[in-house]
């Protein structure tokens, strides 16, 4: 367990940012390859990569349950 006055460099802010960014870009990749999987057009492969950002990004980056 880690003392209470230390600060937390690894929760800062730019840290979140680049961590959903970088969760962001997997989601969007992962969502696109499965719409050019199963054979959608590009309009709609360009809606699947929003949403697998979206779905991931808010996956990943949710608090841990309390224990």
């Amino acid at each position: 367990m880690r003392a209470r006055n230390r600060k937390d460099y690894r929760n800062c802010f730019l840290c979140r940012v680049m961590r959903g960014l970088a969760f962001g870009g997997l989601g969007a990749g992962l969502g696109a390859a499965a719409a050019l999987l199963i054979g959608a057009s590009q309009q709609n492969t360009f809606i699947a990569a929003l949403f697998g950002a979206l779905f991931v990004t808010l996956l990943l980056n949710r608090p841990p349950p309390a224990a």
